[in-house]
């Protein structure tokens, strides 16, 4: 299976199914003397870990990493760096019958398109449970980015139409759905609730804040930085749409509103508006990079749904098992640590974009 790899100098190849004995990440490209442990990665693995709220599945993963290569005495030595993370709370039996037909909404037609074969259980490859390994590769990757005071921020910003009002991040570990709106929030932990109660599923709004990005970093044609984040975020299973800035009102404003005017803030080139989402023909302009994402809901769900049997029957089908009720808020982490990808990747494609900077590395040290 080709497309398991992502980036370019820091290059992270995930692997492992939803039920298979373990998932796991090797990241390549990571300079040596970082210092890193599993404490590093943990905050991030609880984050997005199942079972932890009535709006998340009830499997019961503790998602503990366990760093098998790259690190000696607590910092990275510039090898890859493996990265395991142990499956406990399979339950095969629940996927059992599913190998049989296709449900609405999953890969399963289109695995079997593809390659003739699936392993049913929970998606396999194409489970949200794969997310679990590019957390862990985002998670080093932020490290690496703290250190030049670059920090990135997804949080939920709406579910179905209720949308946060305030963006408050005190407020974002306040409560189960990661808003930065706690009222906000409780409206939509009812609105979620209730679908759960009809068989049902919802969707929503991610937004990412990334702050302290230096102007320069991303290509101006194919691998321009929007480019980079759509696809690291598009490549998130649950993720149907990406805009960054003012996304799709730009097309409802017209030129002198959308423009950013440019002014001398403190002795520099800035910025009075970033509609552009910090980002100029696909190079980071120094300013925050702002985007958002819409996930869709949660495809298994115990209403009934038409569908057909791999040898071409129609039928109707209720599907059964433990399913988050919503993706949104365990994805809003997998989103960040996506755009930790991104970044610190970028940051070590343009050390090599100016003579004048490649001639200072090599000579002033």
């Amino acid at each position: 299976m080709a497309g398991s790899v992502f980036g370019n100098i820091f290059k992270v190849t995930t692997w492992g199914e939803s039920h298979g004995k373990a998932l796991g990440v090797v990241i390549d490209g990571c300079p040596a003397g970082l210092a890193l442990s599993e404490e590093d990665i943990i905050p991030y693995m609880q984050r997005r870990r199942p079972g932890q709220s009535d709006f998340s599945t009830k499997r019961n993963e503790s998602d503990t990493p366990e760093i098998l290569s790259g690190v000696f005495e607590g910092k990275t030595t510039g090898t890859p760096i493996s990265i395991i993370i142990k499956n406990s709370d399979q339950h095969s039996g629940d996927y059992s019958a599913i190998a049989s037909y296709y449900r609405p909404g999953h890969a399963d037609f289109t695995f079997d398109e593809k390659f003739g074969f699936r392993d049913p259980r929970g998606g396999g490859r194409s489970s949200g449970r794969e997310t679990a390994a590019r957390v862990a590769a985002g998670a080093v990757a932020a490290k690496f980015l703290s250190e030049l005071s670059i920090k990135c921020t997804a949080y939920t910003l709406s579910i179905g139409d209720i949308k946060a009002e305030k963006t408050d991040f005190s407020e974002i570990t306040q409560n189960a759905l990661y808003m930065p709106d706690n009222e906000a929030a409780a409206k939509a932990g009812e609105f979620i609730t209730k679908a759960k109660e009809n068989g049902d599923s919802v969707g929503g709004v991610i937004e990412c804040r990334i702050d302290g990005v230096p102007a320069g970093l991303g290509e101006p044609v194919f691998d321009k930085m929007s480019a980079s984040l759509a696809h690291a975020v598009m490549s998130i299973g649950a993720v149907k749409g990406f805009e960054i800035g003012e996304g799709f009102n730009a097309a409802r404003l017209s030129g002198h509103e959308n423009n950013d005017a440019f002014i001398i803030k403190d002795g520099s080139v800035s910025k009075e508006t970033n509609h552009s989402g910090g980002i100029l023909g696909g190079i980071s302009d120094g300013s925050q990079i702002l985007f958002r994402c819409a996930v869709k809901p949660t495809p298994s769900i115990s209403m009934t749904q038409k569908t057909v049997t791999k040898d071409g029957k129609e039928t109707d089908i209720n599907i059964t098992g433990r399913h988050d009720p919503v993706i949104v808020p365990r994805a809003a982490c997998v989103v960040e640590c996506m755009a930790d990808l991104v970044i610190a990747d970028a940051l070590l494609m343009n050390m090599s974009s100016r003579m004048d900077k490649v001639i200072s590395f090599y000579t002033d040290r």
